[in-house]
């Protein structure tokens, strides 16, 4: 209960924190774009490095003081099994209000931006972000409540979600060089503390080396910050593997008698190094500079029809890369060092989570930031500026999407490890029919979570856009001014409403599969679903991704002059990226907590639904 609890409260103080910080830059970086693009560039990321380092920090420091309590003799009498799976409370509490913070600011955000885009856009050709509209306050704070509270709740669960995972296995190994050293048993937690250190330096170095003076410069410098901290993390994690764990062989499990540090090093590597290739995989697929998006932007001149086919087809193939990469990952770190290599590879993947999530929170500061300059009528060089920092602020958006859905299956992945260990399950056979059929409900899992999230957006834009449309004549006839406090109630009430049927689908699912059905059923039901959610959401976010930045490319002058703003590619690339919004930022990026979530459950009450069933591993009444 103990570490429920400090999970909660540290995965709330890091997203208050986070808007915290980015409301303060948002404005900050509006009035430095004034002076110039370097200026503006460098307080958006400079705060979004507030986010990163406050995030895991927090989260590092906060996990260690809970080992530590939970160490003293007197609480567990040297069970050093029970003692860590007592931690696992901790990442349940993250993954708790991620769930609020990615289904509720998810849907909070994108009804606000569907409403507002529907109405404005399309209805009376207002630009994005016009004071006119009553939509625009509710859709710029909603890019704080998805994008920084959501992402840095689901980062912050995958951190605490793998490492507890990793202590579990490493607890339950037969070798006291593993389960009765103390620095092995911290090596999880260390990892993650190195990556603050190697965040400090990349900052450094990125300020020194990589100086942004034009547009052009923008994308690389954010791609010079992933580029050097998985470069200066390497070295680090080989050094710390040496120094922390046992010299020589020992058995992390029955299967693997002979691991060592050089293969702990290897899957953390594995990760890192995997994690860095999702990365420049995503920006490909959604960044303007490439074939991919430019491609969707030349059909949307044609309809918005193939404009949408296009954009479907570019997030299908987008899976490809990061599948093969996750396989790679899975079968290499396993093949070494078992579950635990898993989990190693996790906490690889998230190594670089400080800079991770500097570049993800840059996102919305810099998109706020053109609202803010729109609103104040800062002139169309401020907004040409905040534009562009926008623009690439997309990309590393889902850059950062894909680092969260590749950490989110390897944590999955680890935390199922841990529950088979916990439930006493020594192999999964997909022939025993309740296996087979919690895997045909897990892999529908994520198709009804993703149905609720996008019906709930759809609801609450339509009652959004019914009160814009309503308001509109007497704005534009200059008889009221815009009632943004409607919008507003609108997509808040909206947010809190809809996320209890997915909630309960998350949270309830594997308690009643495995209480009813036995825990080959859970096993089965957790398999399933990571292996379609996997897909589900990264072609999710890449699709809503590429739109995005069709449009911006379009509004750009990508097509050519005649093709800009409130031409008739313009109006089909809105619809597509309308149509993308809640793929992108409501149930794609909700799709990592189905799969975490119901893990994290599982592990928890793993003990609860093990002794409900049959000594077979099926349903007690049979």
């Amino acid at each position: 209960m103990l570490s429920f609890i400090v999970g909660s409260l540290t995965s709330i103080a890091c997203g208050y924190i986070g808007m915290k910080t980015a409301v303060y830059c948002n404005v900050r970086t509006a009035h430095e774009c004034w002076k110039s693009l370097t200026d503006g560039y460098d307080v958006a990321l400079r705060g979004g490095s507030v986010m990163g380092f406050a995030l895991v920090s927090l989260a590092v420091l906060n996990l260690a003081i809970l080992v530590t309590i939970y160490n003293i003799p007197s609480l567990y009498n040297g069970d050093i099994r029970a003692l860590y799976e007592a931690l696992t409370g901790y990442g349940l509490g993250g993954s708790s209000i991620a769930l609020f913070g990615r289904v509720g600011g998810g849907i909070y955000t994108k009804a606000a931006d569907v409403g507002a885009d529907l109405s404005g856009k399309n209805e009376y050709g207002l630009d994005e972000d016009d004071p006119r509209n009553p939509g625009c306050i509710a859709d710029n704070v909603g890019d704080n409540v998805g994008d920084i509270a959501g992402m840095g709740a689901d980062l912050f669960g995958s951190f605490a979600e793998s490492t507890c995972a990793a202590m579990v296995i490493c607890s339950a190994a037969p070798d006291a060089l593993v389960s009765g050293s103390w620095s092995t048993m911290l090596f999880p937690l260390m990892v993650s503390s190195v990556g603050i250190i190697v965040g400090l330096v990349t900052m450094l170095t990125v300020n020194i080396f990589y100086k942004v003076r034009v547009i052009a410069d923008i994308e690389k410098a954010l791609k010079g910050v992933l580029v050097i901290s998985t470069s200066l993390q390497t070295p680090t994690v080989i050094a710390l593997a040496w120094w922390a764990l046992p010299a020589g062989y020992f058995a992390i499990d029955e299967a693997h008698p002979a691991c060592s540090w050089v293969k702990c090093a290897v899957c953390i590597l594995l990760g890192l190094w995997s994690g860095l290739c999702i990365g420049y995989t995503t920006e490909y697929y959604t960044s303007q500079t490439y074939r991919p998006v430019r491609e969707i932007a030349e059909s949307e001149g044609v309809s918005a029809a193939t404009g949408i086919i296009y954009g479907l087809a570019a997030g299908y193939v987008s899976c490809i890369v990061p599948v093969i990469c996750l396989a790679l990952t899975i079968c290499v770190a396993h093949s070494v060092a078992g579950m635990f290599g898993v989990a190693l590879g996790a906490l690889g993947m998230l190594g670089t989570l400080t800079m991770s999530l500097t570049i993800d929170a840059y996102g919305p500061i810099s998109d706020n930031a053109g609202g803010i300059a729109e609103m104040s009528e800062l002139g169309p060089e401020v907004r040409e500026r905040t534009d562009a920092l926008d623009a690439a602020g997309n990309t590393t958006a889902a850059i950062g999407k894909g680092f969260a859905i590749g950490s989110a299956a390897l944590v999955s992945l680890a935390l199922f490890g841990a529950y088979c260990v916990r439930a006493n399950i020594s192999k999964v056979n997909i022939l025993d029919p309740w296996t087979f059929t919690g895997l045909l409900f897990g892999a529908m899992m994520p198709y009804a979570f993703s149905a609720m999230t996008m019906k709930s957006v759809g609801k609450a834009a339509n009652q959004m856009v019914e009160e814009c449309m309503s308001q509109f004549p007497k704005i534009i006839s200059g008889e009221m001014k815009p009632n943004y406090t409607k919008c507003i109630k609108i997509a808040t009430d909206a947010s809190l409403m809809e996320m209890i049927a997915p909630g309960c689908l998350v949270i309830l699912s594997p308690l009643v599969a495995g209480l009813l059905f036995g825990k080959n059923c859970t096993a089965g039901l957790l398999c399933g679903a990571l292996v379609s959610g996997v897909q589900m959401a990264i072609s999710m976010s890449n699709t809503g991704g590429a739109w995005d930045n069709a449009k911006k490319f379009i509004e750009a002058g990508g097509l050519g002059p005649e093709c800009g703003k409130g031409s008739q590619a313009h109006k089909n690339a809105v619809t597509g990226d309308t149509v993308g919004d809640p793929l992108k930022d409501t149930s794609g990026p909700a799709i990592n907590i189905v799969i975490k979530l119901s893990a994290i459950m599982s592990l928890v009450f793993g003990g609860v639904i093990a002794k409900t069933s049959n000594e077979n591993g099926g349903p007690f009444w049979l």
